[in-house]
């Protein structure tokens, strides 16, 4: 089962989500919070494995919530839905440490991929989120080579990372390359390490921000 802490400050999100959720047999809804400092509480008291944190809530908003949730070892992984998709929400979001950022007037297929993408270490962010990260971190020049950070990655490593910089699943990767999911996240498990970075979202940040990635290639 795949546990999961709300934390919205509407009632009737906070039961929307529930219900959506709970209809799938795989996931479990543990707490609900209405604060960013209920949420903090309630992820100590339940060690959930997925947050879906809204960001606008009293007393302490959802972005500053998940930065102090995700500096504790083993921390749950973040989703952060919004009615807001400003760039500044965004990149503060990602630079919290959330996981995933979706709309909440996205599906409710896209949640629930959401909150299964986030327990197996993938992540899912809708796609106009996406292209404005790739505006944000496209490099005026094309690169002329593999950045140093970059070298440890092995070619299909490399492969793996671009498909990534372009907003694919490991799922979506896997059947671009022909190969079985987990071989997949065993590549974004090595890269990870190889870079020293937390997940795949600063992966595909570094490989904008580097010039690996870029504009044209998304």
């Amino acid at each position: 089962m795949i546990r999961v802490l709300i934390a919205d400050d509407q009632t009737l999100v906070r039961t929307g989500f529930r219900v959506i959720l709970e209809a799938e047999g795989d996931i479990e809804v543990v707490a609900e919070a209405a604060t960013g400092t209920e949420a903090i509480r309630q992820s100590q008291l339940t060690s959930p494995d997925v947050i879906l944190m809204d960001i606008r809530m009293p007393d302490l908003d959802g972005l500053a919530a998940t930065e102090q949730i995700r500096r504790h070892p083993d921390a749950p992984t973040v989703v952060v839905l919004t009615t807001f998709d400003q760039n500044e929400y965004v990149y503060r979001a990602l630079q919290s440490g959330a996981a995933g950022f979706l709309l909440k007037d996205a599906p409710s297929s896209r949640l629930i991929a959401a909150v299964r993408a986030a327990a197996t270490g993938d992540s899912l962010i809708e796609p106009s989120i996406t292209r404005r990260m790739v505006e944000r971190f496209a490099t005026p020049a094309e690169p002329t080579g593999p950045p140093p950070e970059l070298s440890a990655l092995t070619d299909r490593e490399r492969d793996v990372l671009r498909l990534m910089a372009r907003g694919l699943s490991n799922a979506e990767i896997a059947a671009e390359l022909v190969v079985a999911e987990t071989t997949v996240k065993t590549h974004v498990a090595r890269i990870l390490t190889k870079l020293n970075i937390r997940d795949r979202v600063q992966a595909v940040v570094v490989a904008y921000q580097s010039g690996f990635a870029t504009r044209h290639q998304s």
